[in-house]
């Protein structure tokens, strides 16, 4: 057996490449959009692509998987749940898919959405048990993945859960993310096993109603550019560019520099719209990073920009994407609205009847985010 992970510091996703020495037989699972790695990984290798599979919809990056299919003329697979307007191989649970001597046994874990597989590798001649699996975005390295969008369920999470859970203690866990917005808790290795997990992951000793609780109480914020990059990954849309690629350097103001903004310049407030409403500087228009692409022909070029959060991480992240689609004029707030609201600055307020988003915020959470010097 060939096994290589491959991991993109930028989004904080891990794929994986797996294939048969013997028939030269090869998988990737959840695929980046920079598909060349792969494509030399399997020339240098002598590999044919037989599967490439998209484990769920992801949400958070663009996947590669069709531009795989399309190039290379492997079968797209997802779970036969999942909602695209594209043809794929439907998954059932249970089914095994050959690579040579190789077996890729898919086990459905939903929770993290309602589509998502985790897949089992089995190499017979060596055991009949499983020696690793994929997970996904099911079960993390310390932590599961978020329950809130795409039709996720924290019920069924949990259930997902205690099935990979039974698994042997020996089985190595290869998860699709190891920093991020997916999990609040990863502690940031890229790989683990069931037996390590089953003891030192705090959700694993949990039952149903704490699980429940914790995993609901406080969450990231969404994605940034989650709208167009999931509706991209479905395919009735064709926004690839939403990725952000590059970390351009950005000019961070403090706020009494932000008092004294010129008259003419924008305030876009990245937080959710729950977090907007109950207390935002006065001035300040609400856009939620997840709804930046998408909503992109909403924000003026020939004004200046300044991007405003909770902390100052997703406004960073935002103006990289608003300075890597041309528009040069954009400062990031440093320390975001906490800082306005420590200094006892006047906050406007929306309609409070809105419940107000627990929002988890830290850098963990924001793979690749990064803070350069001006």
């Amino acid at each position: 057996m060939y096994f290589k992970q491959i991991l993109d510091e930028r989004c904080g996703c891990a794929s994986y490449l797996v294939a048969s020495r013997r028939s030269c037989e090869a998988a990737v699972v959840d695929p980046s959009i920079e598909t060349q790695q792969y494509e030399a990984l399997l020339r240098e290798r002598n590999f044919q692509l037989r599967y490439v599979i998209d484990t769920h919809i992801h949400a958070d990056h663009v996947s590669g998987a069709r531009t795989l299919r399309d190039k290379l003329g492997a079968e797209l697979c997802l779970h036969e749940s999942a909602r695209v307007a594209y043809p794929f191989r439907p998954l059932k649970d249970g089914e095994e898919l050959a690579l040579g001597q190789l077996r890729l046994r898919v086990v459905h874990t939903p929770g993290h959405r309602g589509e998502l597989i985790s897949v089992l590798i089995v190499n017979p001649p060596r055991s009949p048990e499983p020696s690793m699996v994929l997970t996904g975005d099911s079960l993390l390295v310390g932590d599961v993945g978020r329950p809130d969008f795409g039709g996720g369920d924290p019920a069924a999470q949990y259930e997902s859960l205690t099935r990979l859970l039974r698994l042997p203690d020996w089985v190595a866990v290869f998860p699709g993310h190891f920093e991020g917005p997916c999990g609040k808790g990863m502690c940031g290795r890229p790989s683990t096993t069931i037996g390590f997990e089953r003891l030192f992951n705090p959700l694993a000793r949990m039952d149903r109603g704490a699980f429940v609780s914790t995993l609901t109480d406080g969450i990231p914020a969404r994605p940034l550019n989650m709208t167009a990059i999931e509706a991209t990954n479905r395919g009735v849309a064709d926004m690839p560019w939403a990725m952000l690629t590059t970390s351009p350097a950005i000019p961070e103001i403090e706020i009494s520099t932000l008092e004294s903004r010129p008259p003419d310049a924008v305030v876009l407030d990245v937080r959710e719209p729950g977090e907007y409403a109950h207390g935002h500087i006065p001035g300040a228009i609400n856009l939620p990073q997840a709804d930046l692409a998408s909503r992109l022909d909403e924000i003026p070029r020939d004004r200046p920009l300044i991007t405003l959060c909770e902390r100052g991480i997703r406004s960073l992240r935002s103006a990289q994407f608003l300075m890597q689609m041309g528009i040069h004029r954009v400062a990031s707030v440093k320390g975001g609205t906490a800082a306005w609201r420590a200094a006892d600055k006047p906050l406007a307020f929306g309609d409070t009847r809105v419940e107000k988003s627990r929002v988890t915020e830290s850098e963990w959470t924001h793979a690749g985010a990064s803070r350069p010097s001006v």
